[in-house]
């Protein structure tokens, strides 16, 4: 028997729980839940414009043009090999600045057990403590990546199910309260309190820096492509396994979001801790016994914690994926396309666990020194979530290009529709990702902005550089090897 037939198949219900586990990330509700009520405008935009184009161009473009590469395959066909090059470095990127945001927000999270169960508010842990249990989850992730997505199903299957049970606890409790109570810590007295405005009624161009918090929760969508040869039928799973997880993901982004608003004021909100202190905010408004309310906040927090590990080993197949495919093609260095038994490129996830480890002990180094850099996970957070999103924009370019170029099958996925639906996909979510990485890098139109998104600023630039010269140093190399193949041809003709 073929060694691919006895491949573990991972089937609908399975990629249906993996695109939930990819996309819904915990971690990302409370920095959205801080945008306050106008977080609902918001989705409404990105739903509408982002969400749904992303997802159907995802299904067209990952069973039209099925490949373990994913975006990197869709933009060389449009692009080229340098446009790919670029792709594969930003998606690569973000992936071990994310995990390093992870990292120091598991040790947020287990502080807030043990402040919670011990009762002691100024309870802090030794820096050395810290980086051990930052290095440790780096390092478990690390090596959890190298599986095989079907190896790893059990692992995003309980991670979905453990988000749906916190993430919808937290909204269910907050809908408890409001009905109970009447009260709302961001109350909504009429529907221009759903709008951006500031005082004085004006529209908030800062508020489109929010774009970006809620599309980074809708991103994901393509790394379902990179399962296809691990399903069985592949052209109408993926796109049923998009369309189910996608309505999932908006319900249970919702309501954890909507429990946030009820429970803690936007000032007050933290971005890292802000999740677990709704929970015991509104469990002590609905009249919790206290041991009740640290049972809670124990079983929540190891939840939590749990999806953070399984989160970044979903993640970590489709990006690995990506990578060795790019190192494939001469536009990352060769070794990164080594694979090991299962036929997982497992370089990747080494060059992720170790550049995070970099950035994690720079991190809680730095945060002895400068208390400006306190707030560590969203510092590293912010620049993951720019690094991110300019990999996706010359995605939509690229759909826009290979569908006007008509069907490669007849039996996949394909949008039907006329120039102006298909200029709407691809053009709308393109604006919106370019609005959201301006309004990121530069909320204010004022010299002050610099003084605390300087961090962010600087290191979007740097991250922009180091991608054009692994461009134009990948790229030199290749036209030596053509170089060097021609010549061997004219010798052996002489």
């Amino acid at each position: 028997m073929p060694k691919d037939n006895k491949k573990p198949k991972f089937r609908l219900l399975s990629a249906v729980f993996a695109t939930v586990c990819i996309i819904l990330v915990g971690d990302a509700v409370a920095p959205t839940a801080s945008i306050g009520n106008s977080q609902y405008f918001w989705w409404a935009i990105t739903l509408l414009g982002f969400f749904v184009p992303y997802g159907l161009i995802s299904a067209e473009l990952g069973t039209q043009y099925p490949s373990e590469g994913g975006m990197y395959t869709w933009v060389k066909k449009a692009f080229g090999k340098k446009w790919a090059g670029r792709v594969a470095w930003y998606y690569w990127v973000n992936f071990p600045l994310w995990v390093a945001s992870l990292a120091s927000l598991v040790t947020t999270i287990l502080t807030q057990i043990v402040v919670q169960l011990s009762g002691n508010p100024n309870f802090a842990m030794h820096w050395s403590l810290v980086l051990g249990i930052q290095i440790f989850y780096i390092l478990l992730v690390s090596v959890l990546g190298v599986l095989r997505v079907s190896q790893s199903a059990w692992l995003s299957n309980l991670g979905a199910i453990a988000k749906f049970t916190f993430m919808a606890g937290l909204g269910i409790l907050g809908i408890y309260v409001l009905i109970s109570t009447g009260q709302s810590a961001n109350p909504i007295e009429s529907w221009t309190d759903l709008l951006p405005l500031m005082e004085g009624g004006h529209f908030s161009l800062a508020g489109l820096g929010f774009v970006s918090l809620i599309i980074f929760n809708m991103l994901g969508f393509e790394v379902v492509s990179t399962f296809s040869d691990d399903m069985e039928n592949p052209k109408k799973e993926i796109p049923k396994a998009i369309i189910l997880g996608g309505i999932l993901i908006a319900i249970f982004y919702l309501l954890p979001s909507f429990g946030i608003g009820v429970a803690i004021p936007v000032s007050e909100l933290s971005t890292d801790s802000g999740l677990l202190d709704s929970y015991g905010q509104l469990m002590s408004i609905a009249g919790f016994a206290a041991g009740v309310v640290n049972a809670i906040t124990v079983i929540v927090g190891g939840l939590f914690i749990y999806t953070l590990v399984a989160n970044i080993v979903s993640w970590n197949f489709g990006v690995n994926s990506v990578i060795a495919y790019a190192a494939e093609d001469g536009t990352f260095p060769k070794s990164w396309a080594k694979r090991n038994q299962d036929g997982v490129p497992y370089v990747p996830s080494i060059w992720t666990g170790v550049v995070a480890l970099v950035i994690a002990i720079a991190g809680v180094i730095v945060q002895q020194f400068v208390p400006a850099f306190e707030n560590l996970f969203w510092t590293f957070f912010s620049l993951s979530l720019v690094t991110l999103l300019l990999s996706y924009l010359p995605m939509f370019m690229a759909f826009l290009k290979l569908h006007k170029q008509g069907k490669k099958s007849e039996k996949a996925y394909w949008i039907n529709g006329g120039k102006f639906k298909i200029g709407f996909f691809g053009v709308v979510p393109l604006i919106l990702l370019i609005i959201a990485l301006f309004f990121t890098l530069f909320p204010e139109f004022n010299l002050e902005m610099f003084n605390y998104n300087w961090p962010l600023i600087v290191g979007a630039c740097i991250a922009v550089v180091a991608g054009e010269l692994l461009v134009w140093n990948m790229g030199r190399k290749s036209e030596n090897q053509t170089l060097a193949i021609n010549e061997q041809e004219v010798v052996h003709e002489n």
